[in-house]
């Protein structure tokens, strides 16, 4: 499946070349034949929220079983991570290819679809640090969707100023003893293992971003504390505990003191990702917005037809385009080998930014149907405030572009 998109000497060409498109229409194909019969099987059980969860938060058995099924099938057809290298099991597509698959996914809107290409449950370029018997137990099988993971990073007193982790691991013998909590993980309650984060050697000895190690942590090794049941993504998210983890030598994915700049390496690709989604629900939401305006009449015409209404689709449109642009440009560069720092910082403030604000116009539009429980638009609204936070709030990402433009 490996693919690069067509590009022209001087510059990057817009163009979706052939393979790309036929990824694109079996994705509109899978949505079609495979995640809308169990959307309608769930019934109310999905589309009621109040169904949807346990008590607690914690999503039903029947919604786990779903998304877990998604995301196996996608697998076997070739899609769920098809960014990672053919080597890993992956497709080995270009960044281009797969911000456009992230980005068409997510124009469908959001729901069980969400399970169809690799997320925070996900295998990311992090793990192909795998070696030896890693690659068997926990690479490969993430890539086939068989096993979910999570990314344990956040704590509930370190969200940005992540090098400043309280959790730490020690080495007795042969294992290491991990100790910590970790909040706001996605995935937590559902993962079949965890990438925890914990500090190995103190900042004194090696510096503010060395000293930073990644392990291996299985689901029967920490315990699930409280859920983090923010807005837009209740059920998701939950705290991590762990007290006196002892994990082998072997868990250590990469090398000692070496896991945050590792996972530094990798930061433009989570941005283009959550970009590509934030435009993508956009889009959803302008055709939502436009179908309405078009079809609610009021003092005897479509209030479309009122400057109030057309204006907030159309400001929408024109920035979802260019944001969208500074996608494929992110994308494309990451493709040459670029340096991104400035690209991915943009188009994280520029895509959530948009979407939120689009959100926001479409709800107004729908008036108080918008606020309805029925319709999905204040869902939207919720996901998009969020997307403003994870991955970088707005405030660092404008920290780092004024820091790229030599702002001291």
């Amino acid at each position: 499946m490996a693919t690069t998109d067509n590009r022209v000497i001087d510059g990057v060409s817009f163009e979706t070349n052939d393979e790309t498109q036929l990824i694109l229409d079996s994705l509109d194909e899978f949505i079609e034949q495979e995640v809308a019969p169990l959307v309608d099987d769930l019934g109310e059980t999905y589309s009621n929220p109040r169904l949807r969860h346990e008590p607690d938060g914690r999503l039903v058995d029947e919604v786990v079983e779903a998304k877990e099924t998604i995301r196996k099938r996608s697998a076997d057809a070739g899609f769920y991570a098809m960014n990672l290298p053919e080597a890993a099991g992956g497709g080995g597509v270009s960044n281009v290819t797969w911000y456009r698959a992230k980005k068409r996914v997510a124009s469908n809107g959001t729901g069980l679809t969400e399970s169809m290409l690799a997320g925070p449950e996900g295998p990311k370029p992090l793990l192909l640090q795998a070696e030896g018997e890693q690659v068997e137990q926990y690479l490969r099988p993430a890539v086939a969707g068989e096993k979910s993971t999570a990314f344990g990073q956040t704590e509930p007193g370190v969200g940005s100023d992540s090098p400043n982790m309280d959790t730490t691991a020690r080495k007795e013998g042969d294992e290491w003893v991990i100790d910590g909590r970790k909040q706001w993980i996605t995935n937590a309650p559902y993962a079949d293992f965890i990438q925890v984060f914990a500090r190995t050697s103190p900042q004194e000895e090696a510096g503010r971003y060395g000293g930073i190690t990644c392990f291996i942590v299985e689901d029967d090794e920490f315990e699930v504390g409280s859920f983090n049941n923010a807005v837009g993504s209740v059920g998701l998210q939950a705290e991590v505990i762990l007290d006196d983890v002892r994990v082998p030598e072997d868990r250590v994915l990469g090398e000692v003191d070496d896991a945050f700049y590792a996972a530094m390496d990798f930061l433009s690709l989570g941005r283009l990702e959550l970009g590509a989604e934030a435009i993508g629900a956009a889009e959803h939401m302008i055709e939502r917005g436009v179908e309405y305006a078009n079809s609610r009449e009021a003092f005897g015409r479509s209030i479309g037809n009122f400057q109030g209404i057309s204006h907030k689709l159309a400001e929408g449109r024109a920035r979802t385009y260019a944001a969208d642009a500074a996608g494929l440009r992110l994308a494309w560069a990451m493709d040459r080998g670029e340096e991104t720092i400035e690209e991915s910082s943009i188009l994280k403030y520029m895509a959530t930014n948009t979407f939120f604000d689009v959100a926001d116009d479409v709800v107004q539009v729908h008036g108080a149907n918008g606020l309805s429980e029925d319709n999905p638009f204040m869902d939207h609204l919720q996901h998009a405030r969020l997307l403003r936070i994870v991955e970088g709030t707005d405030e660092i990402q404008l920290n780092t572009i004024a820091k790229q433009l030599g702002v001291e």
